[in-house]
């Protein structure tokens, strides 16, 4: 019989609304459309994302002409722990609560989401709540269902649909306002922000190796911003689009081949909006070795990170079996067999965590 599960944060997940089969209700499936409405454009933000991108790809020529070695070689860790303030922090932390932080994680992940200027916890957590709620729905605040520059980036530069309003209204964020630390970045968001994510990636380079501000603005703040940005909304727009389906083939929702290239944690995105609550991006070995769950389980070794949530193997496998696409590496295409190493390293994870 179906089953209508809520998480702790009163969050109703897609995938969580099932048939026998494994197959979407006919409730959740009559709301994967769209209104069609018109899209009330924000000019501001359209010019200032031009701008943001122009510049940007002046800092690629920089990068590569100008720039000292030093700014080349700590460019891509910059970026990848930008990245990190969101996928660690405001997603896995607090959107999902996967794990739990104590105050001097907390505030490393608030530092690093400041730096990646993807607006404060408290609405990005709340905005992907909804997200997971009502995904490919009017009130999906990047609903795919209008087209992948729209779930991109085009959800920035219109105002936002009326039902994300509603439905955002009645998300419960009680925890969220239960937090001092994530209330204090809240309320001073728009001083903060601009001091930790452009002034001191432009000040840093020129004081510690001598960058020049050409470079440092460009390059370090400018071009990191924009490179951050773009990757993870590509998890909005390409990972509900391209790609496959080995957890729940009934969900737009997809494993992205171009993330998991890169390793920062999102793109194994069917089996996050399946199993949401997980602090992994994917359940075996080395398909979940990313670095947003090597560095959530090293503050775990640390003890700073404590109670990370989980799926267990069996759990994985009879959802792969019931609704994948055939496509888990695996448990698909009819293979009974299973890759010994990885659920061994999967269960001394599990287990460790557990302690």
């Amino acid at each position: 019989m179906p089953r209508n599960t809520k998480d702790t944060t009163g969050v109703l997940y897609e995938s969580d609304v099932e048939t026998v089969d494994g197959g979407l209700s006919t409730e959740l499936s009559n709301r994967k459309t769209t209104d069609g409405s018109k899209l009330e454009l924000v000019w501001v933000n359209i010019v200032l994302f031009v701008i943001l991108h122009i510049s940007s790809l002046y800092g690629v020529w920089l990068l590569f002409t100008s720039a000292t070695w030093t700014t080349v070689v700590l460019f891509w860790p910059t970026v990848v722990v930008t990245i990190l303030g969101v996928s660690g922090g405001a997603h896995r932390l607090w959107a999902h609560r996967t794990f739990k932080a104590n105050t001097p994680l907390k505030l490393i992940f608030l530092f690093l989401n400041t730096l990646a200027f993807q607006d404060a916890v408290y609405y990005w957590a709340r905005d992907h709540r909804v997200h997971h709620k009502y995904t490919e729905t009017d009130a999906d605040p990047y609903n795919s269902q209008r087209g992948w520059f729209f779930a991109h980036i085009g959800w920035l530069c219109c105002r936002k649909h009326p039902e994300v309003v509603e439905k955002g209204k009645q998300i419960d964020l009680s925890d969220l306002e239960a937090d001092p630390l994530i209330m204090f970045q809240k309320k001073y968001y728009l001083l903060l922000m601009p001091i930790i994510c452009f002034v001191l990636p432009t000040v840093l380079p020129m004081y510690l190796w001598g960058e020049s501000l050409n470079v440092s603005w460009h390059v370090m703040a400018l071009l990191r911003w924009c490179l951050s940005l773009n990757l993870i909304w590509t998890v909005n727009s390409s990972a509900h689009m391209h790609g496959m389906r080995p957890y729940d083939k009934n969900i737009c929702p997809v494993d992205q081949g171009f993330l998991i290239f890169f390793r920062v944690g999102e793109g194994y995105h069917n089996y996050h909006h399946v199993f949401p609550w997980d602090y992994k991006s994917a359940e075996l070995g080395k398909y979940s070795q990313d670095v947003t769950t090597k560095f959530i389980e090293f503050m775990a070794y640390l003890g700073w990170a404590y109670d990370l949530k989980s799926v267990s193997l069996d759990l994985v496998k009879q959802r792969v079996q019931r609704s994948g696409d055939g496509s888990h590496p695996v448990w698909g295409w009819g293979d009974k067999d299973q890759l010994k190493e990885d659920v061994g390293v999967t269960t001394i994870t599990h287990q460790r965590n557990e302690k």
